[in-house]
């Protein structure tokens, strides 16, 4: 399990992952939208990172894209998922909330599902996708954010049922930050953000112990606990 590419890898924690992993031994394949950047990502570790530059959201192309990289790494037994798009919409200006779902929902489910047919001729394989803490709850200012977070962690859930109902051999592991100092990270009064190493650091030893469910930091699983449990009439007070 040393052959792993990481969709949206140009920054953020999809960057963290591909340089920690590839100290950690594993051959990285990375994709993104910005050459420069995958430049800059491939010339650190030359001959450990391998970067294809496209758009997970071209349809017509992607699977293409995919195979031409898995080609140039000889195959693979591991795949991440960590492009998103968030923007806080509280005038629910509709373009934000197509885009959002774009990728992270129809473009998502895309590389998961093809992966997914892959590995499972393969005979093995992980597939690990970067959710949220976002998609326990609705959130009132970015709606289709969480709603699309939702939708992964909903869906993870599905293929790890079916992999095990099916003995498929794939591991599935779905990773729910909180808050990480990214750009991602909008809004005021943030708390528990989580620097970018700690964030990947705990990612490679949840991949690497099979966890299935992975709060990053740890800490946001009391969030998580208190969320479920909260009545939705006080929820929605808050």
């Amino acid at each position: 399990m040393k052959k792993v590419i990481i969709i949206g890898a140009t920054s953020g924690i999809g960057r963290a992952l591909a340089l920690k992993m590839s100290d950690a031994g594993y051959t990285v394949g990375i994709t993104g939208k910005r050459q420069t950047l995958l430049n800059e990502i491939e010339a650190l570790k030359p001959n450990k990172i391998f970067a294809s530059c496209f758009d997970v959201n071209d349809e017509p192309n992607l699977l293409d894209n995919l195979g031409s990289l898995i080609a140039r790494l000889d195959g693979f037994d591991m795949l991440i998922y960590s492009a998103g798009y968030g923007e806080i919409n509280e005038n629910l200006d509709n373009q934000i909330e197509q885009d959002t779902l774009k990728t992270n929902v129809v473009s998502f489910t895309n590389v998961i599902t093809w992966s997914f047919e892959y590995f499972k001729q393969q005979g093995h394989g992980y597939i690990a996708a970067i959710t949220s803490v976002a998609g326990l709850r609705g959130n009132e200012k970015a709606p289709a954010y969480s709603a699309s977070k939702a939708y992964q962690i909903n869906y993870l859930e599905g293929l790890s049922k079916k992999s095990k109902q099916q003995k498929l051999g794939i591991h599935i592991l779905d990773i729910r930050p909180g808050f990480m100092d990214t750009a991602m990270a909008k809004g005021d009064n943030l708390f528990w953000v989580t620097p970018l190493k700690k964030a990947a650091n705990q990612i490679i030893a949840g991949i690497e112990r099979s966890a299935e469910v992975l709060y990053v930091s740890k800490r946001w699983r009391i969030f998580a606990w208190i969320s479920k449990i909260l009545p939705r009439y006080l929820f929605t007070k808050l």
